[in-house]
């Protein structure tokens, strides 16, 4: 099947949508994607703790997932305690971003700063993102998530000019989250130092959420790196 495309008309914005690309020109950009089942709406809130400074865009995933949307499919395995999913479907979903991201880059005349937050399944985007266009990224947030181990052709090329580069990325989650599985915390607690300047910080009593401890580091992380 065709991979459904970013609805453009489903973004929330901080700033009107008509000032976009004037506002792009001279402030940096936070992206937003959601966790599975969620919206546009879930973390755009959000932004009244984040720096002043961004201009938020909130994407709504592609995919219907429950009485939200999802950037791909999953399921549990209760036989291996873990998540399934397609990392060619999770690949398909980056390139729409990536699309996405190009016709907002093409519409300012340049994109100057952007930044990534994802939580759950949204981060999972971010990690993605990062590896396919490392240099293009300059700081991540991400909440209560996991990095898949991409099998896909060119990936291991692409963790290696991830890793050169290194961004910085805060890591925030509960160590008893319910709903990431302990093997996929596994693998992300190896592979994430390896590729990114990880600042992680865990946070008990949240479960699969955030508090507001968390969202607060996570806005100093993001004036250090990003807004000064």
């Amino acid at each position: 099947m065709t991979f459904p495309a970013i609805d453009s008309t489903a973004v929330r914005w901080s700033v009107p949508r008509e000032s976009v690309a004037t506002v792009l020109a001279e402030r940096p950009l936070l992206i937003m994607m959601h966790g599975y089942g969620s919206n546009e709406g879930d973390l755009f809130s959000l932004g009244q703790y984040l720096p002043e400074q961004f201009v938020i865009a909130s994407l709504r995933a592609p995919l219907t997932a429950g009485p939200g949307n999802a950037w791909f499919a999953i399921d549990y395995d209760a036989e291996n305690d873990t998540l399934r999913r397609d990392i060619n479907e999770v690949t398909a979903s980056t390139h729409r971003l990536i699309e996405w991201i190009d016709e907002l880059d093409a519409e300012v005349g340049g994109l100057g700063d952007v930044a990534l937050l994802g939580f759950s399944q949204g981060g999972v985007m971010l990690t993605q993102l990062f590896r396919h266009q490392p240099e293009r990224f300059i700081a991540g947030v991400f909440f209560a998530s996991f990095a898949v181990d991409d099998t896909t052709e060119g990936a291991a090329e692409r963790d290696q000019a991830l890793a050169d580069v290194k961004p910085p990325l805060f890591w925030g989650r509960d160590p008893q989250d319910p709903v990431i599985t302990p093997n996929l915390i596994d693998f992300t607690r190896r592979w994430l130092p390896e590729h990114f300047d990880v600042e992680a910080k865990l946070y008990a009593h949240v479960g699969h959420s955030l508090s507001l401890e968390e969202i607060e580091d996570a806005a100093a992380f993001l004036r250090r790196n990003v807004t000064g």
